[in-house]
């Protein structure tokens, strides 16, 4: 039997959490919604969903792996099924599965590139947790994670917004000042580059 680590199992109480509001959304993008701007720059709402679902099942995929492999090491070409909705709940099921049978206790392998599983888990219920609020906003809909989540994404994006990620034209935006007491889902907006009032009006 694995004996997962407390943090381990809280990062994915949260992460199942996050996608089962990620399914919500994903399920209310509406086909004149599909080439609406998002608050990425570079992503209308299409492509937004398209990398958010290609990424989760690819990631999902990887931690199912006895080896920790994914099957691909990027999603170029991939597109979303006729039930985007369904398709994030099985890899949700999927990621949680393997994690709660220990995946996490492995690399996690994209190409020849391959991480700490529980860095990468962390970087799952970050990331999700901002696209999630993306895709909501584009199409008018709500996005509240747990707080919990939002704050235990605080502790560990800073350490992954390096000089190398972070600024005008990488990964991550510039951050947005956002104030000291604003709620954490704001504040972690703003650190990984988001505008928390951005509109698509």
């Amino acid at each position: 039997m694995t004996v997962m680590h407390p943090s381990t199992e809280r990062t994915t109480d949260l992460l199942v959490t996050v996608l089962s509001d990620l399914a919500v959304v994903v399920g209310g993008v509406a086909a004149e919604h599909l080439s609406d701007p998002t608050p990425c720059a570079d992503w209308d709402v299409e492509q937004l969903r398209d990398h958010v679902l290609g990424w989760l099942t690819t990631f999902a995929a990887g931690f199912a792996d006895a080896q920790g492999r994914a099957p691909q090491a990027d999603i170029a070409g991939y597109r979303s099924p006729a039930d985007p909705a369904q398709a994030v709940r099985l890899a949700a099921d999927q990621l949680a599965r393997a994690i709660r049978g220990g995946a996490a206790q492995r690399p996690l392998r994209l190409g020849e590139n391959a991480m700490p599983g529980e860095l990468a888990l962390g970087m799952i219920l970050w990331e999700y947790q901002v696209h999630g609020w993306d895709l909501a906003r584009a199409t008018c809909q709500g996005w509240a994670p747990p707080t919990a989540a939002s704050e235990a994404s605080l502790g560990f994006a800073p350490a992954m917004l390096t000089d190398d990620y972070q600024g005008h034209g990488k990964a991550f935006g510039p951050p947005v000042a956002v104030p000291g007491d604003a709620p954490p889902l704001e504040r972690l907006l703003g650190l990984s580059g988001r505008d928390p009032g951005w509109s698509a009006a």
